[in-house]
């Protein structure tokens, strides 16, 4: 998996990492001939008296040593631009791949592990291909470089080598096969904290209404804790490791002044060539100490890519045709012909013959118990997720017929929860059209009753709103997410239960400004409050999935039983009638 997204995310950046290579090799062969430039200094000048041939030499070993400098600068400012660039590719397909996931994708998931995958996960491949440009690709070179040159210096010292190198890689070996599992046990660890926090955030209200902050307290230290234990698990491990292998680098160095200097003493050897198979050896050890360091951020980084990829492969269950057809006139009409809607697994479908026909005009509202599925049919019409079963049609075309962005752009969508976005008053609702004026805002702001409290901020459009709007009310929320919707203009309507926290009065007069000023559109309202829906052209009620009837108020009082107890249970007989 992480072979893969490499070289699928570095293909744009091919010639800055052969650049980056070359300046890799040309950094090794420097580092490579400065040992055997030592030894010549030691045993053809100072061993003779030679100063000219000193300051030659010292030019030349100046000379390599600024050009490992230069190529070392040069090389960190490439790799760091590469990796960030590959980091920013990532986490915007990630983030493409994540926008076009249906409902069932999202809830497969969960927001805590996508946000884990495009932050946490991204970071870790991100910092494991920097950490590779400037070091696990030159580890290799140096090392095979400096078994040759070590070789060259002198062949029997060179058997040390088959004594250290073996004992570092059962070491290393032995102890990646305890750490690889951690890494992955983390990564999930880490989800798990960020769905705690996610829920304490958004439920502090409810935590502190109960009393529940010494328990919550508790839950997170318990999940952070978890966390700690797996982490200290992986740094023991560390710990063990990287004193174990300056050992063996220690011994090693001791061994070859020991064995080396009874050669120099028995004149086999030159003391200049003693030093730079020392230095070789400190390369070879060095080179596999870096690939030690490697192989312990490459398994975290192909656990996270592992993920990443797991995202990046999910198709979304809502498919877009390849040909899609051009409605030949939005009227706004929208038609469910028997649709069925059921979930992967389930033994029963959550609607079932679904028949109705929306037209332009008039106000069709959705009733029905809690878990009736009123949410679900809504969210049946933008394509969130698909019907299992029968047609949906916009415009007289099926909606899997048509584009996705041809059908969203048709619907102006306020959400069961009213959500805003952080930024201006204005921003808010220019999403919903980015070309309209100031005055099309306070109209779409009057039609939606939220003129007067938006009005009487001191930068009025400009103001400021929260993350999610936190900074007004539920009901404030509402009517702005209403207005965001009149402001797009769309041929569709769809209020998902959108008046649930405004008073009577508000209500009333915003039913009656918004069916003087979209009367051309089809409106779908879903609704708890009956009195939201007394007037309605059409009421469909829903129970258990199944319509069990379609007419107006008095209609519906009269012939279906389960209608008649809804409104009941919120109004007198009188005011049913």
């Amino acid at each position: 998996m992480l072979i893969s997204i490499l070289k699928t995310f570095l293909r744009p950046y091919r010639a800055s990492v052969l650049f980056i290579l070359l300046l890799l090799l040309i950094q090794s062969i420097a580092n490579l001939y400065l040992p055997t430039l030592n030894a010549d200094l030691i045993n053809n000048g100072v061993a003779q008296g030679d100063v000219g041939y000193i300051w030659k030499i010292g030019a030349i070993m100046l000379g390599a040593a600024v050009l490992i400098m230069g190529a070392s600068i040069i090389l960190a400012y490439y790799s760091a631009r590469v990796s960030m660039a590959f980091g920013r590719d990532l986490r915007s397909a990630v983030f493409s791949s994540v926008e076009r996931f249906s409902a069932r994708e999202l809830n497969q998931f969960g927001a805590p592990s996508l946000i884990t995958r495009n932050t946490n996960d991204v970071q870790q491949v991100q910092m494991v291909l920097f950490m590779g440009l400037t070091m696990m690709v030159s580890a290799p070179m140096t090392g095979i470089g400096a078994v040759i040159m070590a070789l060259r210096t002198n062949v029997k010292l060179s058997g040390l080598l088959l004594v250290a190198v073996p004992v570092m890689s059962l070491l290393i070996w032995t102890l990646l096969r305890r750490v690889v599992p951690l890494f992955r046990v983390m990564q999930i660890k880490v989800d798990r904290i960020n769905l705690v926090l996610r829920e304490q955030l958004s439920g502090v209200r409810v935590i502190r209404a109960f009393v529940k902050t010494k328990h919550e307290e508790a839950r997170f230290a318990e999940t952070s804790e978890d966390l700690m234990h797996t982490t200290l698990s992986v740094t023991r491990t560390f710990a063990i490791m990287f004193p174990s292998l300056m050992l063996i680098l220690n011994i090693s160095s001791v061994a070859v002044i020991w064995f080396g200097g009874k050669l120099v003493d028995a004149g086999e050897m030159p003391i200049g060539n003693l030093t730079a198979f020392l230095a070789y050896i400190m390369q070879i050890l060095s080179s596999v100490m870096m690939a030690v360091m490697m192989s312990l951020m490459i398994p975290r980084a192909a656990a996270s890519a592992e993920r990443i990829q797991e995202v990046l492969q999910t198709q979304s269950s809502v498919v877009e045709t390849s040909t899609p057809q051009v409605p030949t006139h939005r009227t706004g009409i929208l038609e469910f012909k028997d649709v069925e809607f059921r979930y992967p697994g389930a033994e029963h479908p959550v609607l079932t013959g679904i028949t109705f026909t929306a037209k332009p005009g008039e106000m069709t509202a959705i009733v029905g118990s809690t878990g009736s599925g009123k949410t679900t049919l809504l969210n049946l019409i933008p394509r969130f997720i698909d019907c299992t079963n029968g047609e949906i049609l916009i415009n007289g075309l099926k909606v899997e017929d048509q584009s996705l962005e041809s059908i969203w752009a048709e619907i102006g969508l306020v959400p069961q929860r009213a959500f805003l976005f952080g930024g201006t008053v204005g921003a808010n609702l220019r999403y919903g059209d980015a070309d309209a004026t100031d005055s099309q805002l306070w109209d779409a702001l009057k039609i939606a009753q939220a003129e007067d409290f938006i009005s009487e901020l001191p930068e009025k459009l400009e103001g400021n709103v929260a993350q999610g709007g936190t900074n007004f009310s539920g009901g404030q929320r509402q009517r702005l997410s209403i207005a965001r919707a009149v402001v797009k203009r769309p041929h569709i309507y769809i209020l998902d239960d959108s008046f649930s926290a405004l008073d009577y009065a508000t209500d009333s007069k915003l039913r009656e400004s918004l069916a003087e000023h979209v009367k051309d559109a089809t409106l779908i309202v879903v609704a708890q409050r009956v009195s939201t829906i007394l007037d309605a052209d059409q009421i469909i009620v829903l129970d258990a999935g199944n319509i069990v009837g379609i007419g107006k108020h008095h209609e519906l009082m009269k012939d279906c039983s389960t209608y008649r107890e809804i409104v009941l249970s919120q109004l007198s007989p009188e005011e049913a009638s």
